[in-house]
């Protein structure tokens, strides 16, 4: 018989919990699949547990079912990457999933850092985002924490210096600031987003204690951050468009691409572009032009009271 334990809240601890992360995610994603999905017999229409049963799961990946019922309730420590495989392969995990799912089973042999590093943005790389003109650019790291920008940025996405550091973070800004939801067209998209990749960084920095504390702010705070959490979804960030709304200069559809950057794999150049011609590179253009001569107003004052 299948247990279904309830969803384990954020730790208090300073951590996350690898083994109940691990729990969670197989049970949830085990849930998605249906029998008749992978060639089995549903067994009848009555079922106790949504989806899969552990030992219709174990069969398909090729392990007992006392096996897989010890991983799945957190003991992953001596579990081999080509059961891991068998069980993603099984499960259907995408790429970003089976990468998750190792990093929970084994934290110890993918802990990249014991202590992470402050995130920091070389000086020449926030040069290149100066130069970026008329492309909005972010670099973005752990807990989607902002760590560098372009003024075009700013100008599409709000005003982030003036911003206190700790409130520089996507999942601060599109779960607790009303402004996000009139931004972005498809909010819900945006938010699922971040979430997910909120869970890609759990699994690598479960013992980040500034992330435990941002999810439990976020599941006391938000509701829709407690469903999303609760959804076990990762991905990593790629490319794709998103469609604003901006107080300024209307609706805008942008292409976005994520750059990771070999200095640091915590840390990812986002840019923003329109297509060449399109209303929405026009509302860009005006755009910056906005940013300049809001730039230039700023540091005439200054000026002013200078003298």
């Amino acid at each position: 018989m299948d247990e279904q334990p309830p969803e384990q809240p954020p730790a208090a601890d300073g951590k996350l919990d690898p083994r109940a992360e691990l729990s969670e995610f197989l049970r949830s994603r085990r849930a998605r699949l249906k029998p008749e999905d992978i060639g089995l017999p549903s067994y009848g229409r009555h079922r106790r547990v949504p989806g899969l049963r552990r030992e219709e799961l174990a069969q398909l990946a090729g392990v007992s079912v006392a096996y897989y019922t010890r991983l799945e309730q957190g003991n992953g420590r001596n579990v081999s990457a080509e059961v891991l495989g068998a069980i993603a392969r099984a499960l259907r995990l995408t790429d970003a999933e089976h990468a998750h799912l190792t990093h929970l089973a084994k934290p110890r042999q993918h802990r990249r850092r014991r202590t992470p590093r402050t995130q920091q943005l070389r000086p020449a790389l926030q040069q290149l985002l100066d130069s970026m003109d008329s492309v909005p650019g972010y670099v973005v790291g752990r807990r989607t924490d902002l760590v560098g920008w372009n003024r075009l940025a700013s100008a599409l996405f709000g005003e982030w210096g003036s911003l206190p550091g700790q409130e520089r973070n996507w999942a601060r800004m599109v779960f607790l600031s009303e402004s996000s939801r009139e931004l972005f067209v498809e909010w819900e998209t945006k938010a699922a987003d971040i979430v997910s990749y909120l869970r890609m960084d759990a699994g690598c920095h479960a013992d980040d204690p500034k992330l435990s504390a941002l999810v439990g702010e976020l599941s006391v705070k938000s509701e829709d951050f407690r469903r999303l959490w609760a959804a076990h979804d990762v991905q990593e960030k790629g490319y794709g468009t998103k469609r604003l709304r901006h107080p300024l200069v209307g609706e805008l559809t942008l292409c976005y691409e994520t750059f990771k950057l070999p200095a640091d794999e915590d840390l990812s150049l986002v840019t923003y572009h329109a297509e060449p011609g399109s209303p929405s590179a026009e509302a860009l253009r005006l755009l910056a032009s906005w940013g300049e001569d809001a730039t230039r107003a700023g540091s005439a004052s200054r000026e002013a009271r200078r003298d």
